[in-house]
C-alpha cells in the first residue's frame, strides 16, 4: 500500500510519514559508521573506513572534511550527496566571513546545513540528501561545540553522539562511559572515540580520527591534527592492555 505514497516526497502518507525522507534515513542506517566526542578543549571526530581496492587512492575517499579552518564535518550515508552538501557549506563559510568579517559560529553552520537539507524534503523533481553530518570545531569565543543534522532537516548539539551503521549500539556505549572529566584531555577524548567505534567496526586499523584543538591564543585558528595509523594503532593497543588489567582486577576481587 505504501508504494502510491513514497514516488514523491512531498507526498504524505496517510499516518503522517514522508516516506521519501525515511528511506534517506536508512540510506544513513547502511553507512559506515562515524563518532563524534566533544572535550572541555578538544573536539574527536572518528569514522570507520570500509576496505578499498588495493589500487585505490585512500585520499580519493574522505569522511571527514574542513569546512574551514575552525569547522570539521563527518558523515555517514551517500558519499556523492556529501560532497555537494560539503561544497555548498565551505562557499557559506567563505561568503559569510566576506560579508560579516568574522568567522562562521558552529550554530549557524549547522542551520544552514540543516535549512538546505529541509528544502529538499518540499520540491518536486528532486530527494532529500542521503546523509547524517556529525559537524564539529570552535567558536570565536574559544566553546568548542558538536552538532548532529538529519536527512529530514534537523539538528542537535550533542556532548557525544555516533551516526550510521548501528548508530544505537554506538550511543548506548557513549551514554553509559561519557563522563565531562573522564574527556577532558586530549588522549582520553580519542580513546572514547575509538572505543566506540570498535563496538561496531569490522577492523581497528579502518579507522580514522581527526582532533581539533583549542587555538591557543585569542584570534589564533583551532589546531587541526589527523591522526597516522600508527598513532592510532599505539592507542588500541593501550585500550587492550588496560582492559586486560581491568579484567585481571577483577578476577582478583
Amino acid at each position: 500500500m505504501s508504494a502510491r505514497y513514497d514516488r514523491a516526497v512531498t507526498i504524505f502518507s496517510p499516518d503522517g510519514h514522508l516516506l521519501q525522507v525515511e528511506y534517506a534515513q536508512e540510506a544513513v542506517r547502511r553507512g559506515s559508521s562515524a563518532v563524534g566526542v566533544r572535550g572541555k578543549d578538544v573536539v574527536v571526530l572518528g569514522v570507520e573506513k570500509k576496505s578499498m581496492p588495493t589500487l585505490q587512492l585512500d585520499r580519493t575517499v574522505q569522511k571527514i572534511c574542513t569546512l574551514d579552518e575552525h569547522v570539521i564535518i563527518a558523515f555517514a550515508g551517500l558519499t556523492a550527496d556529501a560532497r555537494i552538501l560539503i561544497n555548498r557549506a565551505r562557499v557559506e563559510c567563505q561568503s559569510h566571513k566576506l560579508n560579516v568579517e568574522d568567522p562562521v559560529t558552529l550554530e549557524y553552520i549547522t542551520r544552514y546545513i540543516a535549512q538546505l537539507k529541509q528544502k529538499y524534503t518540499q520540491s518536486n523533481g528532486r530527494r532529500p540528501f542521503g546523509i547524517s553530518c556529525l559537524i564539529a570545531g570552535f567558536d570565536s569565543n574559544g566553546e568548542p561545540h558538536l552538532y548532529q543534522t538529519e536527512p529530514s532537516g534537523n539538528y542537535y548539539e550533542w556532548k557525544a553522539n555516533a551516526v550510521g551503521r548501528a548508530a544505537k549500539t554506538v550511543r548506548e556505549y557513549l551514554e553509559k562511559h561519557y563522563k565531562e572529566e573522564s574527556v577532558a584531555e586530549e588522549d582520553s577524548a580519542v580513546r572514547l572515540t575509538i572505543k566506540a567505534l570498535r563496538e561496531v567496526a569490522q577492523s581497528s586499523g579502518n579507522l580514522e580520527i581527526v582532533v581539533m584543538k583549542k587555538a591557543e591564543k585569542p584570534g589564533d585558528a583551532p589546531k587541526l591534527v589527523t591522526l597516522s595509523a600508527e598513532e592510532v594503532k599505539k592507542h588500541v593497543e593501550a585500550i587492550k592492555q588496560e582492559k586486560e588489567e581491568n579484567e585481571k582486577k577483577s578476577q582478583k576481587k
